[in-house]
């Protein structure tokens, strides 16, 4: 989260007044369609009770701060990217305790006075403080950021391995295999929703932001999500937020990698579907 901030300027937030379209249509994304749609895909998947609950907080936390890198390899709008990250994580002390109580506060019991008090010390305390040096302090900036990424890996590695080395029994049993596909089917969800969503005729955004908002929707802060599981809901729901990152991570810098380097989706489908084309022709299935 420190990270983050000392990446931010007062300036950086003027976009939210020059641009609102496209960071409302991200912020909701991030936390209308995406909650949505964990829930949905615990009652699709049927999730074991040990891992639903962790799940949904997994879906209701802010945007991942690795989505700004990402957004970079696709030459999408960084800066959009790193404004709705910060918008989503700043207000994620009010909306994400909201989001738990809202959507499992009656299976499990979730306080969300505490929640938000943990999300102020966790992210929105680091993150003004970021933004604090680097209005005032760049100095000490200059200093701290080349070793900011390298901290923040091993870091989020720890927040990682942490849940998956406690609860390994469940991982590799066969309530933790099923829990595979709900995770890879929710970022490969949540990616084409947040591009497709900015495709929408009323919407109509351009490729750059088209693709940063696919790359934020797709990816969160599971890391916070893991930290708050095993802080209020029990270890075991941890696990979809640790698996969740390695998921996102792999899906996210592989999708942005095919962007960064010139290919499109819409040039990608078209070649596909003249593919199959070919395929029934050649195999005098159907005409095209």
């Amino acid at each position: 989260m420190l990270s983050i901030g000392v990446q931010l300027s007062l300036k950086d937030f003027e976009i939210v007044l020059t641009r609102p379209k496209p960071v409302l249509v991200g912020y909701i994304a991030q936390y209308v369609l995406k909650p949505l749609l964990g829930v949905l895909l615990v009652k699709l998947f049927n999730v074991p009770a040990a891992f639903a609950a962790g799940f949904i907080l997994t879906a209701s936390v802010a945007g991942a701060q690795l989505s700004s890198y990402a957004s970079f390899l696709s030459e999408g709008d960084v800066a959009l990217s790193i404004i709705l990250t910060s918008l989503s994580t700043i207000t994620s002390a009010i909306v994400t305790p909201m989001l738990t109580w809202l959507l499992i506060g009656s299976v499990v019991p979730v306080d969300g006075i505490a929640m938000a008090k943990s999300i102020l010390q966790i992210v929105l305390c680091p993150v003004m403080l970021g933004l604090t040096l680097n209005t005032y302090a760049k100095p000490v900036v200059d200093v701290i950021r080349p070793f900011m990424p390298v901290v923040a890996m091993v870091c989020t590695s720890m927040c990682i391995g942490s849940p998956l080395a406690l609860n390994r029994a469940q991982v590799v049993s066969s309530q933790g295999l099923q829990l595979l596909v709900p995770v890879v089917a929710f970022h490969v969800a949540a990616f084409a929703a947040g591009y497709w969503m900015a495709k929408i005729p009323v919407i109509s955004l351009d490729e750059k932001s088209t693709r940063t908002l696919s790359l934020c929707t797709g990816m969160q802060s599971s890391t916070l999500a893991g930290l708050l599981a095993t802080q209020f809901l029990g270890g075991t729901h941890a696990v979809p937020a640790a698996c969740s990152v390695v998921v996102m991570a792999i899906i996210g810098l592989s999708l942005a990698s095919f962007w960064g380097s010139g290919n499109s989706l819409s040039a990608f489908l078209r070649k596909t579907e003249k593919r199959a084309c070919y395929w029934k022709l050649h195999t005098n299935t159907t005409s095209c």
